[in-house]
Parts: C-alpha cells; structure tokens; sequence
C-alpha cells in the first residue's frame, strides 16, 4: 500500500497524499481547485496558492489520505485554539466531526483523532465507525435530494 503513496513537494512543504485511504469527500478540490485539480495530471499544483492556505486545506481531509510535512517553522498567532467541535452531514456520504475526539469502537478500542473524522452513515464501511468510502461504491443516498 505504501507504493501508492505520491509526494508533492515545493520549498518548505512537502503534500502527502495516500490513494489507498481516500474516501473522495471532494473536499480537497471542491475548497481549493487551483491546487487540487482531478482533471490535471499532477493532480496536486503545489504553485497553485500558497503554504498556509495548502495546509489549511489539507487539514480539511477526513480520511487522513492527504496530509504535509511543513518543513520550516511557522510562527502561528492568534492566542488559544478554537476548540469548538462541529458535526456535518455530508450528502450521500458520511458524518464529518471537526474537532478533537476519543472514539472507542465497539471493541473497546480507543483512538485519538483531530481536525476532521468522516464516521460512517451507510453501514458499508469495512472500517468502522469510520468512512472508508464504502459509501460511493453502494450507491448511497441519504434522502437529502
């Protein structure tokens, strides 16, 4: 699986986007096209805006399949982070909880998550309680048309 795993890199941030994981939420391209472009092979244009706003939108990835390395210190301002945790039903798709979560599956098996995690909502997903894009492959619709 680590084969697939493609590097997109520019001066101080490298893009990390593993195939394997996606779960094609769109949320990648849909927030910033200039950079994330389907169509476009590299699909990943590092030139198309700059580090911070990458990052930031990578941060939005529910599924971890992109994620960066910032490879110089950034200084962050702003004083304390907003903890707010915010819920998201994405059409025919999965629950999105922005924030930071303890999730314990039904084994009893704790992981930490942060930023964003796609739960599953179509009962597909061979990775529960998390979406592992099960939701596209079933045709799921949610009744939101």
């Amino acid at each position: 699986m680590e084969n697939n795993v493609k590097r997109y890199t520019r001066e101080g941030l490298t893009v990390i986007w593993n195939p394997d994981k996606c779960i094609h939420s769109t949320l990648c391209w849909k927030g910033l096209i200039r950079v994330f472009n389907p169509k476009a092979r590299p699909w990943v244009n590092m030139d198309g805006a700059d580090a911070a706003r990458i990052m930031e939108q990578v941060a939005k990835c529910p599924s971890g399949a992109l994620s960066y390395i910032e490879e110089t210190v950034t200084a962050v301002s702003g004083g304390e982070a907003d903890m707010t945790t915010a819920v998201e039903a994405m059409k025919n798709g999965p629950l999105m909880v922005y924030g930071n979560l303890k999730v314990k599956d039904s084994m009893g098996n704790e992981t930490t998550r942060s930023k964003v995690t796609a739960f599953c909502r179509c009962g597909a997903s061979a990775n529960k309680p998390f979406c592992d894009g099960s939701h596209i492959r079933i045709g799921f619709r949610d009744g939101q048309e």
